[in-house]
Protein backbone atom coordinates (compact mmCIF):
# COMPACT_ATOMS: atom_id res chain seq x y z
CA UNK A 1 0.00 0.00 0.00
CA UNK A 2 1.87 2.99 -1.28
CA UNK A 3 -1.19 5.46 -0.19
CA UNK A 4 -2.09 5.74 3.72
CA UNK A 5 -5.49 5.28 5.42
CA UNK A 6 -7.50 9.09 5.39
CA UNK A 7 -4.25 10.45 3.54
CA UNK A 8 -6.38 12.35 0.31
CA UNK A 9 -8.19 14.93 0.02
CA UNK A 10 -10.13 14.16 -3.52
CA UNK A 11 -10.33 11.34 -5.58
CA UNK A 12 -11.06 11.59 -9.13
CA UNK A 13 -11.29 8.45 -11.91
CA UNK A 14 -11.89 8.06 -15.48
CA UNK A 15 -11.83 4.39 -15.46
CA UNK A 16 -12.91 2.39 -19.14
CA UNK A 17 -16.58 2.19 -19.22
CA UNK A 18 -16.64 -1.30 -20.20
CA UNK A 19 -17.57 0.18 -23.88
CA UNK A 20 -16.13 -3.26 -25.62
CA UNK A 21 -13.68 -1.19 -27.61
CA UNK A 22 -9.88 -1.48 -27.68
CA UNK A 23 -8.22 2.49 -27.62
CA UNK A 24 -5.15 3.31 -29.27
CA UNK A 25 -2.80 5.96 -28.79
CA UNK A 26 -2.21 8.36 -32.10
CA UNK A 27 1.37 9.84 -32.31
CA UNK A 28 1.57 12.66 -34.97
CA UNK A 29 1.81 11.87 -38.35
CA UNK A 30 5.57 12.28 -39.98
CA UNK A 31 6.11 12.76 -43.42
CA UNK A 32 5.13 9.73 -45.81
CA UNK A 33 4.87 7.64 -42.79
CA UNK A 34 1.14 6.05 -42.29
CA UNK A 35 0.11 7.07 -38.56
CA UNK A 36 1.17 5.20 -36.08
CA UNK A 37 -0.68 3.66 -33.14
CA UNK A 38 0.12 1.97 -29.95
CA UNK A 39 -2.99 0.15 -27.54
CA UNK A 40 -3.30 2.76 -25.23
CA UNK A 41 -5.77 0.30 -22.90
CA UNK A 42 -8.38 -1.87 -23.76
CA UNK A 43 -12.00 -1.80 -22.47
CA UNK A 44 -13.28 -4.92 -23.14
CA UNK A 45 -13.78 -7.57 -19.80
CA UNK A 46 -13.60 -10.83 -20.21
CA UNK A 47 -14.13 -13.38 -16.90
CA UNK A 48 -10.60 -15.02 -16.58
CA UNK A 49 -8.81 -15.53 -13.75
CA UNK A 50 -7.81 -11.99 -12.59
CA UNK A 51 -11.58 -12.16 -12.13
CA UNK A 52 -11.69 -15.13 -10.34
CA UNK A 53 -9.22 -14.17 -7.80
CA UNK A 54 -11.16 -11.04 -7.81
CA UNK A 55 -14.26 -12.20 -6.58
CA UNK A 56 -12.73 -14.47 -4.34
CA UNK A 57 -11.06 -11.62 -2.22
CA UNK A 58 -14.78 -9.53 -2.08
CA UNK A 59 -16.29 -12.77 -0.93
CA UNK A 60 -13.45 -14.20 1.67
CA UNK A 61 -12.99 -10.35 2.68
CA UNK A 62 -9.56 -11.22 4.59
CA UNK A 63 -8.56 -7.59 5.42
CA UNK A 64 -12.15 -6.58 6.21
CA UNK A 65 -12.09 -3.84 3.41
CA UNK A 66 -15.43 -4.44 1.66
CA UNK A 67 -18.81 -3.61 3.03
CA UNK A 68 -21.07 -6.88 3.66
CA UNK A 69 -23.27 -4.75 1.35
CA UNK A 70 -20.72 -4.57 -1.32
CA UNK A 71 -20.27 -8.39 -0.80
CA UNK A 72 -24.06 -9.10 -0.91
CA UNK A 73 -24.52 -6.69 -4.20
CA UNK A 74 -21.63 -8.75 -6.00
CA UNK A 75 -23.15 -11.83 -4.59
CA UNK A 76 -26.52 -11.05 -5.87
CA UNK A 77 -25.11 -9.52 -9.61
CA UNK A 78 -23.22 -12.83 -10.19
CA UNK A 79 -26.77 -14.84 -9.82
CA UNK A 80 -28.14 -11.92 -12.27
CA UNK A 81 -25.43 -11.08 -14.42
CA UNK A 82 -23.59 -14.61 -14.49
CA UNK A 83 -19.71 -14.65 -15.17
CA UNK A 84 -19.07 -12.75 -18.08
CA UNK A 85 -17.64 -9.36 -19.10
CA UNK A 86 -20.20 -6.78 -17.21
CA UNK A 87 -19.75 -8.99 -13.76
CA UNK A 88 -15.81 -8.52 -14.65
CA UNK A 89 -15.74 -5.11 -14.81
CA UNK A 90 -17.98 -4.34 -12.02
CA UNK A 91 -15.20 -7.29 -9.62
CA UNK A 92 -12.56 -5.17 -10.89
CA UNK A 93 -14.39 -1.52 -9.59
CA UNK A 94 -15.00 -2.64 -6.02
CA UNK A 95 -11.70 -3.56 -5.78
CA UNK A 96 -10.61 -0.20 -6.57
CA UNK A 97 -14.07 1.91 -4.84
CA UNK A 98 -13.09 -0.02 -1.86
CA UNK A 99 -9.04 1.21 -2.02
CA UNK A 100 -10.22 4.80 -2.96
CA UNK A 101 -12.94 4.59 -0.04
CA UNK A 102 -9.86 3.39 2.33
CA UNK A 103 -7.49 6.18 1.08
CA UNK A 104 -10.03 9.36 1.33
CA UNK A 105 -10.50 11.80 4.21
CA UNK A 106 -13.02 11.57 6.33
CA UNK A 107 -13.41 15.21 4.79
CA UNK A 108 -12.76 13.56 1.59
CA UNK A 109 -15.11 13.77 -2.09
CA UNK A 110 -14.58 10.73 -4.53
CA UNK A 111 -16.02 12.04 -8.49
CA UNK A 112 -16.41 8.43 -10.78
CA UNK A 113 -16.64 9.52 -14.59
CA UNK A 114 -18.54 6.91 -16.65
CA UNK A 115 -21.16 6.96 -19.43
CA UNK A 116 -24.57 4.93 -19.72
CA UNK A 117 -22.95 1.54 -20.54
CA UNK A 118 -23.03 0.68 -16.99
CA UNK A 119 -24.01 3.90 -14.57
CA UNK A 120 -26.99 2.07 -12.87
CA UNK A 121 -24.50 -0.17 -11.66
CA UNK A 122 -21.49 1.59 -10.57
CA UNK A 123 -24.36 4.13 -8.26
CA UNK A 124 -25.54 0.95 -6.46
CA UNK A 125 -21.84 -0.08 -5.88
CA UNK A 126 -20.28 3.39 -4.50
CA UNK A 127 -23.84 2.98 -2.47
CA UNK A 128 -22.91 0.12 -1.06
CA UNK A 129 -19.42 1.45 0.32
CA UNK A 130 -19.79 4.65 0.35
CA UNK A 131 -23.39 5.46 1.96
CA UNK A 132 -23.53 2.15 3.96
CA UNK A 133 -20.29 3.48 6.55
CA UNK A 134 -21.70 6.99 6.38
CA UNK A 135 -20.82 8.83 3.52
CA UNK A 136 -23.46 10.61 1.19
CA UNK A 137 -24.56 10.75 -2.86
CA UNK A 138 -24.09 14.09 -3.66
CA UNK A 139 -25.26 14.35 -7.29
CA UNK A 140 -25.19 12.81 -10.50
CA UNK A 141 -23.50 15.17 -13.24
CA UNK A 142 -24.31 15.28 -16.54
CA UNK A 143 -22.01 16.88 -18.83
CA UNK A 144 -23.00 17.92 -22.04
CA UNK A 145 -20.31 16.83 -24.83
CA UNK A 146 -21.33 19.36 -27.77
CA UNK A 147 -20.08 16.82 -30.24
CA UNK A 148 -20.66 14.00 -28.45
CA UNK A 149 -19.87 10.29 -30.32
CA UNK A 150 -22.32 8.33 -31.51
CA UNK A 151 -24.56 11.24 -32.98
CA UNK A 152 -27.52 9.61 -34.91
CA UNK A 153 -27.97 9.59 -38.95
CA UNK A 154 -31.11 8.44 -40.64
CA UNK A 155 -29.97 5.05 -40.26
CA UNK A 156 -29.59 4.88 -36.43
CA UNK A 157 -31.67 2.53 -33.98
CA UNK A 158 -30.90 4.63 -31.22
CA UNK A 159 -30.65 8.05 -30.08
CA UNK A 160 -27.73 9.75 -30.09
CA UNK A 161 -25.42 10.11 -26.97
CA UNK A 162 -23.96 13.26 -26.22
CA UNK A 163 -23.38 13.11 -22.71
CA UNK A 164 -21.07 11.68 -19.67
CA UNK A 165 -22.41 11.12 -16.21
CA UNK A 166 -19.81 12.09 -13.31
CA UNK A 167 -21.07 10.60 -10.04
CA UNK A 168 -19.87 12.43 -7.09
CA UNK A 169 -19.75 11.18 -3.51
CA UNK A 170 -18.41 12.64 -0.03
CA UNK A 171 -17.37 10.51 2.84
CA UNK A 172 -18.88 12.32 4.83
CA UNK A 173 -20.93 15.62 5.75
CA UNK A 174 -17.71 17.40 6.84
CA UNK A 175 -16.47 17.61 2.73
CA UNK A 176 -15.20 20.72 1.45
CA UNK A 177 -16.91 22.46 -1.58
CA UNK A 178 -16.58 25.75 -3.22
CA UNK A 179 -19.57 26.75 -5.19
CA UNK A 180 -18.74 27.10 -8.75
CA UNK A 181 -19.70 29.92 -11.32
CA UNK A 182 -19.90 30.31 -15.22
CA UNK A 183 -20.59 32.95 -18.07
CA UNK A 184 -20.63 30.35 -20.62
CA UNK A 185 -23.70 28.66 -19.76
CA UNK A 186 -26.50 27.96 -22.19
CA UNK A 187 -29.03 30.41 -21.43
CA UNK A 188 -26.61 33.42 -19.71
CA UNK A 189 -26.62 35.47 -22.26
CA UNK A 190 -30.43 35.77 -22.33
CA UNK A 191 -30.50 35.85 -18.93
CA UNK A 192 -28.56 39.10 -18.81
CA UNK A 193 -30.37 40.15 -21.36
CA UNK A 194 -33.87 39.74 -19.70
CA UNK A 195 -32.54 40.83 -16.01
CA UNK A 196 -30.15 43.70 -16.37
CA UNK A 197 -32.05 45.82 -18.07
CA UNK A 198 -30.40 49.49 -16.14
CA UNK A 199 -27.82 51.51 -16.45
CA UNK A 200 -26.35 53.92 -13.59
CA UNK A 201 -24.33 57.06 -14.45
CA UNK A 202 -21.30 55.57 -14.59
CA UNK A 203 -22.44 53.03 -17.45
CA UNK A 204 -22.45 50.21 -15.26
CA UNK A 205 -25.24 47.86 -16.15
CA UNK A 206 -27.37 46.53 -13.08
CA UNK A 207 -30.09 44.38 -11.91
CA UNK A 208 -32.57 45.63 -9.24
CA UNK A 209 -33.15 43.08 -6.66
CA UNK A 210 -35.54 42.88 -4.02
CA UNK A 211 -34.71 44.07 -0.14
CA UNK A 212 -37.54 42.72 1.74
CA UNK A 213 -36.42 40.93 4.74
CA UNK A 214 -38.15 37.00 4.77
CA UNK A 215 -39.54 37.17 8.23
CA UNK A 216 -40.64 40.45 9.85
CA UNK A 217 -38.16 42.36 12.53
CA UNK A 218 -39.02 45.29 14.65
CA UNK A 219 -35.24 46.55 14.00
CA UNK A 220 -35.75 46.62 9.81
CA UNK A 221 -38.65 48.46 10.02
CA UNK A 222 -37.39 51.83 9.23
CA UNK A 223 -38.28 54.52 6.82
CA UNK A 224 -35.46 55.92 4.74
CA UNK A 225 -35.54 59.29 2.27
CA UNK A 226 -39.65 58.99 2.30
CA UNK A 227 -39.27 55.36 0.91
CA UNK A 228 -41.72 53.27 3.52
CA UNK A 229 -40.49 49.70 4.66
CA UNK A 230 -42.01 46.93 3.21
CA UNK A 231 -44.52 44.51 5.23
CA UNK A 232 -41.88 42.44 6.55
CA UNK A 233 -39.14 44.53 6.86
CA UNK A 234 -36.01 45.74 5.13
CA UNK A 235 -33.71 43.06 4.63
CA UNK A 236 -30.37 44.97 6.10
CA UNK A 237 -30.35 47.60 9.11
CA UNK A 238 -30.45 51.16 8.54
CA UNK A 239 -26.52 51.51 8.73
CA UNK A 240 -26.32 49.33 6.06
CA UNK A 241 -28.86 50.96 4.02
CA UNK A 242 -26.91 54.14 4.27
CA UNK A 243 -23.41 52.58 3.58
CA UNK A 244 -24.78 51.10 0.08
CA UNK A 245 -26.59 54.37 -0.39
CA UNK A 246 -23.36 55.90 -0.55
CA UNK A 247 -21.61 53.96 -2.42
CA UNK A 248 -24.30 53.97 -5.07
CA UNK A 249 -25.64 50.12 -4.68
CA UNK A 250 -29.42 51.44 -4.14
CA UNK A 251 -32.26 51.77 -6.93
CA UNK A 252 -34.60 54.72 -5.71
CA UNK A 253 -38.17 54.42 -7.85
CA UNK A 254 -39.32 58.07 -9.03
CA UNK A 255 -42.45 57.69 -6.53
CA UNK A 256 -41.66 57.11 -3.13
CA UNK A 257 -44.66 54.85 -3.42
CA UNK A 258 -42.07 52.46 -5.14
CA UNK A 259 -39.60 50.28 -3.46
CA UNK A 260 -36.06 50.92 -2.82
CA UNK A 261 -34.09 47.91 -4.39
CA UNK A 262 -30.45 46.81 -4.37
CA UNK A 263 -28.41 47.29 -7.56
CA UNK A 264 -26.44 44.10 -8.74
CA UNK A 265 -24.40 44.55 -11.05
CA UNK A 266 -23.36 42.82 -14.01
CA UNK A 267 -19.36 43.31 -14.13
CA UNK A 268 -19.39 41.64 -10.48
CA UNK A 269 -20.63 38.82 -11.01
CA UNK A 270 -18.77 35.41 -10.74
CA UNK A 271 -21.41 34.36 -13.81
CA UNK A 272 -24.29 31.68 -12.79
CA UNK A 273 -24.10 29.13 -10.27
CA UNK A 274 -22.79 25.54 -11.66
CA UNK A 275 -25.75 23.10 -11.70
CA UNK A 276 -25.66 19.09 -12.23
CA UNK A 277 -26.04 19.52 -15.95
CA UNK A 278 -22.25 21.06 -17.33
CA UNK A 279 -23.24 22.32 -20.95
CA UNK A 280 -20.25 24.70 -21.11
CA UNK A 281 -17.50 22.87 -21.08
CA UNK A 282 -16.48 21.89 -24.54
CA UNK A 283 -14.53 18.71 -25.77
CA UNK A 284 -10.73 18.13 -26.88
CA UNK A 285 -11.59 19.02 -30.81
CA UNK A 286 -9.39 18.05 -33.46
CA UNK A 287 -7.58 21.01 -33.35
CA UNK A 288 -7.34 21.96 -29.54
CA UNK A 289 -3.92 23.05 -28.17
CA UNK A 290 -4.77 20.37 -25.44
CA UNK A 291 -4.84 17.67 -26.98
CA UNK A 292 -1.66 15.34 -27.03
CA UNK A 293 -3.64 12.36 -29.05
CA UNK A 294 -4.59 10.05 -26.15
CA UNK A 295 -7.84 8.44 -26.75
CA UNK A 296 -10.89 10.00 -24.01
CA UNK A 297 -8.60 12.87 -23.03
CA UNK A 298 -10.59 15.05 -20.97
CA UNK A 299 -10.18 19.04 -21.02
CA UNK A 300 -8.57 20.76 -18.26
CA UNK A 301 -11.48 23.07 -17.72
CA UNK A 302 -13.87 19.52 -16.42
CA UNK A 303 -10.78 18.73 -13.84
CA UNK A 304 -10.11 22.37 -13.10
CA UNK A 305 -14.29 22.79 -11.90
CA UNK A 306 -13.87 19.47 -9.78
CA UNK A 307 -10.84 20.21 -8.38
CA UNK A 308 -11.75 23.89 -7.55
CA UNK A 309 -15.56 22.46 -6.02
CA UNK A 310 -13.94 19.54 -4.20
CA UNK A 311 -10.32 21.06 -2.71
CA UNK A 312 -8.17 23.68 -1.75
CA UNK A 313 -4.74 24.87 -2.49
CA UNK A 314 -2.34 22.17 -0.68
CA UNK A 315 -4.77 19.57 -1.11
CA UNK A 316 -4.00 15.90 -2.05
CA UNK A 317 -5.79 14.77 -5.61
CA UNK A 318 -5.54 11.37 -6.09
CA UNK A 319 -5.97 9.99 -10.00
CA UNK A 320 -6.19 5.84 -9.68
CA UNK A 321 -6.87 5.79 -13.90
CA UNK A 322 -4.48 9.07 -14.76
CA UNK A 323 -4.39 7.98 -18.57
CA UNK A 324 -2.72 10.81 -20.16
CA UNK A 325 -2.75 13.19 -17.10
CA UNK A 326 -5.07 15.21 -17.01
CA UNK A 327 -5.96 15.30 -13.59
CA UNK A 328 -2.79 15.47 -12.39
CA UNK A 329 -1.62 18.91 -15.13
CA UNK A 330 -4.29 20.68 -13.82
CA UNK A 331 -3.69 19.66 -10.07
CA UNK A 332 -0.34 20.97 -10.60
CA UNK A 333 -1.06 24.34 -11.94
CA UNK A 334 -3.72 25.26 -9.11
CA UNK A 335 -1.03 24.49 -6.41
CA UNK A 336 -2.38 20.97 -5.24
CA UNK A 337 -0.28 17.96 -4.32
CA UNK A 338 -1.25 15.03 -6.58
CA UNK A 339 -0.88 11.17 -6.62
CA UNK A 340 -1.01 9.42 -10.14
CA UNK A 341 -1.80 5.86 -10.73
CA UNK A 342 -2.06 3.77 -14.05
CA UNK A 343 -1.46 0.25 -15.16
CA UNK A 344 0.36 0.86 -18.37
CA UNK A 345 4.23 3.06 -18.04
CA UNK A 346 3.24 4.13 -21.52
CA UNK A 347 0.37 6.13 -19.81
CA UNK A 348 3.71 7.30 -17.10
CA UNK A 349 5.72 8.24 -20.04
CA UNK A 350 3.30 10.63 -21.30
CA UNK A 351 2.33 12.20 -18.16
CA UNK A 352 6.48 12.64 -17.63
CA UNK A 353 6.94 14.52 -20.98
CA UNK A 354 3.51 16.74 -20.03
CA UNK A 355 4.63 17.41 -16.87
CA UNK A 356 7.94 18.71 -18.63
CA UNK A 357 6.83 20.54 -21.78
CA UNK A 358 4.30 22.22 -18.93
CA UNK A 359 6.00 23.05 -16.20
CA UNK A 360 9.57 22.74 -16.75
CA UNK A 361 11.77 20.22 -16.36
CA UNK A 362 13.02 20.56 -12.63
CA UNK A 363 9.65 18.97 -11.95
CA UNK A 364 11.34 15.78 -13.09
CA UNK A 365 13.30 15.49 -9.67
CA UNK A 366 10.46 15.94 -7.90
CA UNK A 367 8.11 13.40 -8.79
CA UNK A 368 8.41 9.81 -6.50
CA UNK A 369 8.06 6.92 -9.01
CA UNK A 370 6.24 3.64 -7.91
CA UNK A 371 6.00 0.56 -9.50
CA UNK A 372 8.66 1.12 -12.38
CA UNK A 373 12.09 -0.49 -12.21
CA UNK A 374 14.63 1.34 -10.11
CA UNK A 375 17.45 -0.85 -9.79
CA UNK A 376 18.39 -4.71 -11.72
CA UNK A 377 16.82 -6.89 -9.43
CA UNK A 378 13.39 -5.06 -10.35
CA UNK A 379 14.41 -4.73 -13.81
CA UNK A 380 14.96 -8.16 -13.76
CA UNK A 381 11.49 -9.42 -12.05
CA UNK A 382 9.77 -7.27 -14.13
CA UNK A 383 11.38 -8.64 -17.72
CA UNK A 384 10.88 -12.32 -16.08
CA UNK A 385 6.99 -11.95 -15.25
CA UNK A 386 5.08 -15.01 -16.47
CA UNK A 387 1.70 -12.58 -17.44
CA UNK A 388 2.63 -11.57 -21.60
CA UNK A 389 0.91 -8.03 -20.92
CA UNK A 390 3.45 -7.32 -17.78
CA UNK A 391 6.30 -8.78 -19.32
CA UNK A 392 5.68 -6.49 -22.48
CA UNK A 393 5.46 -2.85 -19.83
CA UNK A 394 9.42 -3.87 -19.72
CA UNK A 395 10.12 -3.13 -23.24
CA UNK A 396 7.81 -0.60 -22.92
CA UNK A 397 9.81 1.28 -19.79
CA UNK A 398 12.87 0.11 -21.68
CA UNK A 399 12.16 2.25 -25.10
CA UNK A 400 10.53 4.98 -23.55
CA UNK A 401 12.96 5.48 -20.38
CA UNK A 402 16.23 5.15 -23.02
CA UNK A 403 14.52 7.37 -25.64
CA UNK A 404 13.34 10.40 -22.83
CA UNK A 405 10.18 9.67 -23.89
CA UNK A 406 10.60 10.51 -27.15
CA UNK A 407 9.90 7.22 -29.51
CA UNK A 408 6.69 5.20 -30.65
CA UNK A 409 5.97 1.99 -29.03
CA UNK A 410 4.95 -0.60 -31.44
CA UNK A 411 1.56 -2.43 -30.42
CA UNK A 412 2.18 -5.74 -32.27
CA UNK A 413 2.36 -8.55 -30.18
CA UNK A 414 3.92 -11.60 -30.76
CA UNK A 415 5.33 -10.86 -34.79
CA UNK A 416 6.54 -7.59 -33.91
CA UNK A 417 9.24 -7.93 -36.90
CA UNK A 418 12.02 -7.47 -34.56
CA UNK A 419 10.79 -3.84 -33.73
CA UNK A 420 9.63 -2.49 -29.96
CA UNK A 421 9.96 1.02 -30.95
CA UNK A 422 10.69 3.58 -33.18
CA UNK A 423 11.99 7.11 -32.57
CA UNK A 424 12.16 9.79 -35.59
CA UNK A 425 15.34 12.09 -36.40
CA UNK A 426 15.87 14.69 -39.41
CA UNK A 427 17.49 13.36 -42.57
CA UNK A 428 19.60 14.81 -45.32
CA UNK A 429 16.15 15.02 -47.66
CA UNK A 430 14.76 17.21 -44.39
CA UNK A 431 12.36 14.28 -44.24
CA UNK A 432 12.01 11.75 -40.85
CA UNK A 433 14.78 9.00 -40.48
CA UNK A 434 13.75 6.04 -38.36
CA UNK A 435 15.56 4.44 -35.69
CA UNK A 436 14.81 0.94 -35.00
CA UNK A 437 14.58 0.21 -30.96
CA UNK A 438 14.82 -3.62 -29.75
CA UNK A 439 14.53 -4.76 -26.19
CA UNK A 440 16.24 -8.33 -25.54
CA UNK A 441 14.98 -9.59 -21.76
CA UNK A 442 16.73 -13.20 -22.65
CA UNK A 443 19.84 -14.70 -24.04
CA UNK A 444 21.54 -12.87 -26.78
CA UNK A 445 23.95 -13.65 -29.70
CA UNK A 446 25.72 -12.08 -32.49
CA UNK A 447 22.46 -13.70 -34.85
CA UNK A 448 20.84 -10.45 -33.20
CA UNK A 449 22.24 -8.03 -34.36
CA UNK A 450 22.52 -9.39 -37.87
CA UNK A 451 18.63 -9.74 -37.55
CA UNK A 452 18.43 -6.17 -36.57
CA UNK A 453 20.40 -5.42 -39.60
CA UNK A 454 18.07 -6.86 -41.86
CA UNK A 455 15.09 -5.64 -39.96
CA UNK A 456 16.83 -2.26 -40.61
CA UNK A 457 17.05 -2.96 -44.30
CA UNK A 458 13.61 -3.93 -44.53
CA UNK A 459 12.08 -0.69 -42.90
CA UNK A 460 14.08 1.19 -44.55
CA UNK A 461 15.33 2.82 -41.14
CA UNK A 462 18.86 4.67 -40.57
CA UNK A 463 20.30 3.29 -37.41
CA UNK A 464 19.18 0.45 -34.96
CA UNK A 465 19.12 0.47 -30.86
CA UNK A 466 19.43 -3.23 -29.16
CA UNK A 467 18.83 -2.99 -25.74
CA UNK A 468 19.72 -5.59 -23.72
CA UNK A 469 19.18 -6.83 -20.18
CA UNK A 470 22.12 -8.85 -20.45
CA UNK A 471 25.48 -7.78 -21.17
CA UNK A 472 26.80 -8.68 -24.99
CA UNK A 473 29.50 -10.42 -25.70
CA UNK A 474 32.78 -8.68 -27.09
CA UNK A 475 31.75 -11.16 -30.72
CA UNK A 476 28.26 -8.75 -30.32
CA UNK A 477 29.95 -5.70 -30.11
CA UNK A 478 32.68 -6.53 -32.97
CA UNK A 479 29.50 -7.58 -35.11
CA UNK A 480 27.77 -4.25 -34.36
CA UNK A 481 30.89 -1.86 -34.97
CA UNK A 482 31.07 -3.76 -38.36
CA UNK A 483 27.67 -2.14 -39.45
CA UNK A 484 29.21 0.97 -39.81
CA UNK A 485 28.72 4.81 -39.16
CA UNK A 486 25.82 7.39 -39.87
CA UNK A 487 26.07 11.05 -40.34
CA UNK A 488 24.29 13.75 -42.18
CA UNK A 489 24.57 17.61 -42.11
CA UNK A 490 22.35 18.27 -39.54
CA UNK A 491 24.37 16.03 -36.97
CA UNK A 492 27.42 17.39 -35.33
CA UNK A 493 29.20 13.51 -34.39
CA UNK A 494 28.68 10.42 -36.29
CA UNK A 495 26.72 7.30 -34.71
CA UNK A 496 26.94 3.78 -35.19
CA UNK A 497 24.43 2.25 -37.22
CA UNK A 498 23.70 -0.36 -34.90
CA UNK A 499 24.17 0.45 -31.34
CA UNK A 500 24.08 -1.62 -28.01
CA UNK A 501 23.19 -0.42 -24.21
CA UNK A 502 22.25 -2.55 -21.39
CA UNK A 503 19.57 -2.24 -19.05
CA UNK A 504 22.42 -1.84 -16.45
CA UNK A 505 23.81 1.16 -18.19
CA UNK A 506 20.13 2.62 -18.45
CA UNK A 507 19.44 2.54 -14.85
CA UNK A 508 22.80 2.84 -12.96
CA UNK A 509 24.95 5.10 -15.46
CA UNK A 510 22.00 6.99 -16.97
CA UNK A 511 22.36 6.50 -20.29
CA UNK A 512 20.05 7.91 -23.01
CA UNK A 513 19.80 8.16 -26.19
CA UNK A 514 21.97 11.02 -27.87
CA UNK A 515 20.75 11.46 -31.15
CA UNK A 516 19.20 14.73 -31.55
CA UNK A 517 15.56 14.07 -32.64
CA UNK A 518 14.22 16.64 -34.88
CA UNK A 519 10.40 14.95 -34.48
CA UNK A 520 8.39 14.96 -31.78
CA UNK A 521 6.29 11.64 -31.75
CA UNK A 522 3.60 13.34 -29.18
CA UNK A 523 1.65 16.46 -29.27
CA UNK A 524 4.00 18.73 -26.78
CA UNK A 525 1.36 20.13 -23.93
CA UNK A 526 1.61 23.91 -23.68
CA UNK A 527 3.80 25.98 -21.54
CA UNK A 528 2.65 26.76 -17.97
CA UNK A 529 4.31 27.62 -15.25
CA UNK A 530 8.15 26.13 -13.08
CA UNK A 531 6.98 23.85 -10.95
CA UNK A 532 7.76 24.95 -7.09
CA UNK A 533 9.85 21.84 -5.15
CA UNK A 534 7.12 19.45 -3.65
CA UNK A 535 6.93 15.75 -3.19
CA UNK A 536 4.22 14.21 -6.03
CA UNK A 537 4.10 10.51 -6.95
CA UNK A 538 3.12 8.66 -9.95
CA UNK A 539 3.28 4.96 -10.13
CA UNK A 540 1.50 1.39 -12.32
Amino acid sequence: KYIKDESVDLCYIDPPFNSKRNYDQIYNNLGKEDRAQAQAFIDTWTWDDHANQGLDEIFSNDQGHFTQQSIDLIAGLTKVLGKGGLLAYLVSMTLRIAEIYRVLKLTGSFYLHCDQTASHYLKLLIDSIFCSQGGDFKNEIIWKRKSGRGETNHKSSRFGVSTDTILFYTKSNQSCFNSQFSFEVEGYSNYVDKSFKYVDENGRRYQADNLASPSPRPNLMYEYKGYKPPATGWAISKEKMEQWDQEGRLHFPKDTTGRIRRKRFLDELQGKPIQNLWDDIQPISSQDKERLGYPTQKPEALLERIIQASSNQGDIILDAYCGCGTTVAVSQRLDRQWIGIDITYQSISLILKRLEDAFGQGILEQIQLNGIPKDMKSAEALANKKDDRTRKEFEKWAVLTYSNNRAVINPKKGADKGIDGIAYFRGEQDEPEKIILQVKSGNIKSGDIRDLQGTLTLEKAAMGILITLKEPTKEMIKTAKSAGIYQNQYMSQSYDIISMVTIREIIEEKKRLSIPLGYEVLKSAEKQKEVKATQLTLGI
